[in-house]
């Protein structure tokens, strides 16, 4: 159900302002939001919240998602309070009918295709219902939440951006990491065909690849001591990153400053897979 807040004009695209004409911009011109809709799924914290109020700072209408509304409302609250603009849809996003159902949000310029889970486990312990609830929200419902937004995007004429955040773990392989890898992989290639089956739409679809990012998902893994010193082993530049870091990738792709940019992935990973 659409929350009270989605209301009046956030129900569509700004059409009276133009999506700039390619040619020649200025910096601020390139990065600035402001005649864009964006969609934020797990926006209620970590990864997703960052991406968000990013987005919002750089101008364009924030929608966020997740299935918390105490969280959503939050970090609306924080967005407003800088002066952005966002409204909060609260959904879980494992329900087809649900991720159908986002169609009536109206039409969206950038999806932040965000949520995701982890539940490690060695190759030889994973579990049917692991396996299943893994694989259904990392590329079910991330391939599906792309399609239906999508086809507004389509709709609506005027090109867009899909970002669809994926992992270092997309390019490499991970111990007690099977499913997600192979989630991760799933992503990569399907964000792929995507680039070329909408190319023809103007609608531009590019991957984010993060490191280890210091969220309140992963802080308990990295407060062990062995396990964060495998991963600063395993990362040139010597440190984690902060969900800062992911935002300002997303910020690029979901901007002009990337409008030859599809079919990519940008590894924010501090050169984890360069080794």
């Amino acid at each position: 159900e659409i929350m009270p807040s989605l209301v009046g004009s956030e129900m569509c695209i700004r059409d009276s302002q133009p999506i700039p004409e390619r040619g020649s911009m200025s910096k601020e011109q390139a990065f600035d939001l402001s005649v864009h809709r964006a969609l934020v799924t797990g926006a209620g914290r970590g990864l997703g919240e960052a991406c968000a109020k990013t987005l919002a700072q750089a101008g364009s209408e924030v929608v966020l998602v997740a299935r918390s509304l105490d969280q959503l409302e939050a970090v609306q609250q924080s967005i407003i309070d800088s002066g952005g603009n966002a409204s909060v849809h609260a959904a879980d996003l494992t329900d087809m009918d649900v991720i159908r159902n986002l169609e009536k949000l109206g039409a969206f310029t950038i999806l932040v295709n965000n949520a995701g889970i982890n539940r490690p486990e060695p190759f030889e312990e994973v579990s049917e219902e692991n396996f299943e609830a893994v694989m259904d929200l990392n590329v079910k419902s991330a391939f599906f939440v792309a399609q239906s937004v999508v086809r507004g995007m389509i709709q609506a004429g005027r090109g867009g951006s899909v970002i669809n955040m994926s992992s270092q773990m997309g390019h490499v392989g991970g111990r007690g990491r099977t499913v997600y890898c192979a989630t991760k992989h799933a992503m990569e290639g399907f964000s792929k065909a995507m680039a070329l089956d909408l190319a023809q739409h103007r609608i531009r679809v590019n991957t984010v690849s993060p490191t280890f990012i210091d969220t309140a998902m992963t802080r308990p893994f990295m407060e062990h001591k062995e396990f964060m010193q495998d991963i600063l082993n395993r990362i040139p530049l010597g440190h984690v990153g902060q969900p800062e870091d992911v935002a300002g990738a997303v910020l690029y792709l979901a901007s002009d400053a990337s409008r030859l940019v599809t079919g990519s992935s940008i590894k924010v990973d501090g050169g984890w897979t360069a080794v």
